[in-house]
């Protein structure tokens, strides 16, 4: 009952969705008790280079909203989400690679390996992701980057992008020199 009813709301929703230049992600219904709940996620297209930004959300959840109250896919009373897919959702399609690129990226490979750097970019012709492997540096040192390497879609057999708080951390000696020295000149920092 509830998959017919997911499946009624994606028919609704989908060409909705797409007149505000979005994709339907995903659509699900739960039933408790007498109540449904409606989770609506949206996605960007391949090629739109914008931002899934609130503005759009709150547009978009504007439209789906009266759609559904006009066609009424859903008995009786719901409530209903619209999100965009977060950064915690794996990287499915290639879509979803193309909006993630410079990205920190952990991705599992078919053969059971896992690479994990900076998405460079995505190569459409050969339906293939190029990663730059970053390996973390060692007590403060800085990362050792490798060379690019080249995965066909095809080997990805799992991918995320990694929440980078590399910046957060404290400043190194080249980078910021005389970022740490106080009014009287001297150094401020870790003690070695």
């Amino acid at each position: 009952m509830v998959a017919v009813a997911a499946q009624r709301v994606r028919e609704v929703l989908e060409p909705v969705v797409h007149a505000q230049g979005l994709l339907l992600e995903d659509v699900v219904v739960h039933r408790r008790g007498g109540r449904s709940t409606v989770e609506v996620v949206l996605d960007l297209t391949e090629d739109d280079e914008r931002d899934l930004d609130l503005d759009r959300v709150a547009a978009a959840t504007q439209a789906v909203s009266d759609a559904l109250d006009d066609a009424d896919p859903v008995q009786g009373e719901y409530d209903l989400e619209v999100s965009s897919r977060g950064v915690s959702r794996p990287l499915t399609e290639r879509r979803h690679f193309v909006h993630a690129v410079g990205r920190s990226v952990t991705v599992r490979l078919a053969d059971g390996t896992t690479l994990s750097g900076r998405l460079d970019g995505v190569d459409r012709e050969a339906d293939a992701i190029v990663v730059v492997p970053v390996t973390p540096g060692l007590k403060g040192r800085r990362p050792k980057v490798g060379d690019p390497r080249t995965v066909p879609l095809g080997d990805v057999r799992d991918a995320r992008v990694e929440v980078d708080l590399s910046g957060l951390g404290p400043v190194d000696d080249e980078a910021g020199a005389d970022a740490g020295d106080d009014e009287a000149g001297h150094r401020a920092g870790r003690e070695s």
